[in-house]
């Protein structure tokens, strides 16, 4: 290994290692512009270079050069001082001086190290250059003429999000960044490009001219607009929420997030439910007060006997207040009660059986990958995009049964016949034998087979396969259910399932149907369609007018994921925690403090009064709630026994997420996620009102 030394300190690292890396290592600063850790190295801007010897009397990119023996570097000689104040200069000859109308300012690289290491003033007295803005959809605001030519927007795009649209065309002067047939970048992953923009070529549109860094509140809290529980950062001003950036979580995220989770925040302003309503006898939804709301609730819920009632949990409800209202429904008596909405055949009776066993940070120790009825780029993008790393890496084998997709990197399509998972297990399929040879296999069980009509029978099936073919071994869980919704995995671990005697999705919708189904209480249930509903008495709980409040008999307006401190537990079992950045509009309330009110009323107080002693039995009914960002491993069930041949239909794996930009109340009020919608995918489609 290397021993080099550093501005008087020595250091030993691993062959490969490039000077800038060995630096950061020490502690030691290197300025730079096209460098990027998580980024292949290019050397274009020349802003790193240092002073090496042995080696020729000039100054050489540390972004490029990697270390060897007895290698002596300084980084603050006179040499580099005098090199990087022309970089600079150079870097600035073209680059307009509008950083007052600019919405990188304040956060730009440039004016950084401009005033770190620039000379403080420019012999440069011709005229500068311009360049036209090109257009890159609805996120992503451009002003080309700020452009350095870092080149870190071009490899962000072909490596990391895996849709190569961005190039450089012309030379020298006439040198420009763009896509070469001016389009909307088709990634969903783009709005990181401003974040790794160095100056303000790059910026958000939807957050153009809305404010400065220093007016903003920042608070660090969870994404739940998927099941991957991406770590943000919420920047709000006042009761609004302004931007959403990404947090570096080097297990879940990185330092990347989907432009659904940055963009569709806008929605969080619109569409809001800000206090109670009650239909009256004309069929018209009218205000009421808090009091007079729950106990229209309270009278109709004590007129009914416990089977004619049912509880639904939605994709965004948070674990607290799923909590409260399993506590309710078991004082009530009420044994019907549901978050797997879609009808997701997953056990809840073992936690090995619904979670991302292999954690998101372990695909990246994976050989071989086989998707069964997942489309991970429109599940869990976060997902997509680490799967994507591993196998630019090499040595991934990925193999896909399920809708045809556009995964962005290279994989096996097997068909979407759920049958063929029978030969696998059976063995005569000619993929058995590379099951068997691989070292580290995983497989991903995705919504369009959880959903499936023999959803319980593919979920067997996968479970031999991955118990007949190696894929769980001592240190190591091959066995993965990739969960689209933010609340799924929590809302299991509570037990929020049918009780005994009690009903399951399909049951209960049948239930509705026969008018068995009484009332429905739904917690943010937003992803159904009402009419499954039937005549039943609905009470809604949520914070958005979408397609549950448009049913409901009462609504009882609750809090968005940026108004409450709420946990959540990740697709991998991973308990995480968002921060309130801003407080609910108007007379919205908590959705647990809402629950406990109604307790109230009902007769039947919940045994806690505050989140502390909420969180509390929470612990008592899953203890690893108690382990705050980490991951309690989920032991595999042992003895099971398969059969060798399951009872699979040939009803085809369909698509599952139509439209990755609208997948819930908060993305389908965004006017972002509505131009997205019809700028990418082509759609016009209506929004809920």
């Amino acid at each position: 290994m290397p021993k080099l030394t550093i501005d008087g300190q020595e250091i030993e690292v691993e062959p490969g290692t490039v000077i800038i890396q060995a630096a950061e290592r020490l502690g030691i600063e290197i300025p730079r512009f096209c460098y990027h850790e998580r980024l292949a190295i290019a050397g274009n801007c020349r802003m790193c270079l240092v002073e090496v010897s042995p080696g020729p009397p000039k100054p050489q990119a540390s972004c490029a050069l990697p270390c060897a023996d007895n290698m002596v570097v300084k980084t603050n000689s006179s040499m580099v001082k005098k090199a990087r104040e022309g970089v600079m200069e150079f870097l600035l000859i073209n680059h307009p001086l509008d950083c007052p109308i600019c919405d990188q300012g304040g956060e730009c690289d440039l004016q950084d190290q401009a005033l770190l290491y620039g000379q403080g003033k420019s012999r440069y007295r011709e005229i500068k250059r311009s360049v036209e803005d090109k257009y890159m959809g609805p996120v992503i605001k451009t002003q080309m003429t700020r452009c350095i030519h870092c080149t870190r927007c071009i490899r962000f795009s072909a490596d990391i999000a895996g849709v190569p649209e961005l190039g450089a065309f012309g030379r020298g002067e006439h040198m420009e960044v763009g896509t070469y047939v001016e389009q909307a970048i088709t990634s969903e992953l783009s709005g990181n490009l401003v974040d790794i923009c160095p100056v303000g070529a790059l910026t958000s549109r939807p957050y153009a001219f809305i404010a400065r860094p220093w007016d903003l509140t920042k608070t660090e809290s969870i994404d739940v607009l998927d099941g991957v529980g991406s770590n943000i950062r919420v920047d709000s001003r006042g009761a609004s929420v302004l931007r959403v950036l990404p947090r570096v979580h080097e297990d879940i995220n990185e330092e990347w997030i989907s432009d659904k989770t940055r963009h569709a925040c806008d929605g969080l302003r619109v569409q809001r439910l800000d206090r109670p309503y009650v239909r009256n006898s004309e069929g018209r939804l009218v205000e009421a007060s808090w009091g007079d709301a729950l106990a229209v609730v309270a009278e109709r819920m004590k007129t009914l006997e416990p089977k004619e009632m049912v509880a639904l949990a939605g994709n965004l409800a948070c674990a607290e207040s799923v909590m409260a209202l399993k506590d309710l429904t078991d004082r009530l008596g009420i044994a019907s009660r549901e978050c797997r909405l879609e009808g997701a055949s997953v056990d809840a009776a073992h936690r090995a059986h619904y979670l991302f066993n292999t954690t998101i940070a372990g695909i990246e120790q994976a050989d071989l990958c086989l998707l069964i009825g997942a489309n991970p780029r429109r599940e869990a993008a976060m997902v997509n995009a680490r799967i994507r790393k591993t196998w630019l890496k090499g040595g991934l084998e990925i193999y896909s049964l399920g809708a045809p997709a556009d995964l962005n990197y290279a994989y096996d399509y097997l068909g979407d016949d759920v049958r063929l998972l029978n030969d696998i297990v059976a063995g005569g399929h000619k993929l058995s034998e590379r099951f068997a040879a691989a070292k580290r296999p995983m497989l991903i069980v995705g919504a369009q087979a959880l959903a499936h009509r023999d959803g319980v029978e593919i979920m067997a099936a996968a479970q031999a396969i991955a118990e007949r073919y190696g894929f769980i071994k001592e240190g190591w869980n091959g066995f993965n259910v990739l969960h689209h919704a933010a609340s799924r995995a929590g809302a299991l671990d509570l037990g929020f399932v049918p009780a005994e005697g009690g009903w399951n999705i399909r049951q209960i919708l049948d239930g509705c149907r026969r008018e068995q189904v009484r009332l429905l209480y739904l917690l943010g249930v937003d992803e159904m369609d009402p009419v499954l509903w039937g005549d039943a008495f609905v009470v809604y709980q949520g914070h958005h007018g979408d397609r549950g409040a448009h049913r409901a008999d009462v609504i009882l307006p609750g809090a968005a994921y940026t108004e409450k401190d709420a946990t959540y537990v990740n697709t991998e079992g991973r308990v995480q925690q968002a921060r309130r950045a801003v407080f609910p509009p108007g007379q919205a309330k908590e959705d647990w403090a809402i629950i406990r009110a109604l307790s109230d009323v009902l007769g039947q107080p919940l045994p806690y009064n505050t989140l502390e002693q909420l969180r509390s039995r929470m612990t008592q009914a899953a203890p690893h709630f108690a382990q705050v960002g980490d991951i309690v491993p989920a032991a595999w069930p042992a003895g099971a026994q398969h059969p060798d041949t399951f009872r699979l239909t040939s009803a085809s794996l369909e698509e599952f997420v139509d439209n990755f930009y609208m997948t819930d109340p908060i993305s389908r009020a965004s006017a972002t996620m509505a131009a997205c919608t019809k700028e990418i995918l082509g759609q016009d489609q209506k929004r809920a009102a």
